[in-house]
């Protein structure tokens, strides 16, 4: 485990400090995202890829594409329990 330690500016804004980012590969305008848990560990993660790189990453060769709208499945709601 890593550890390292740096200041929060009046402007909440932190420096990753650099053998993190080296590891990460982190680079000037790269995304970083932040989560808490709820038993208030902060995960940050970067966001290394926009959700249009992964458009095609499902695809299979000689299949046929399915629309959408054929993806939707009806699901129970809480109503339907009896």
């Amino acid at each position: 485990m890593m550890t390292d330690a740096t200041t929060l500016t009046s402007k909440g804004q932190v420096t990753v400090p650099k053998e993190i980012r080296q590891r990460m590969g982190l680079k000037p305008g790269d995304k970083i995202t932040f989560s808490l848990l709820s038993d208030g560990t902060l995960v940050v993660r970067p966001k290394l890829r926009h959700v249009t790189d992964l458009a095609g990453l499902l695809h299979k060769p000689g299949r046929a594409p399915v629309p959408l709208k054929d993806m939707t499945v009806d699901l129970p709601t809480d109503d339907a329990a009896p």
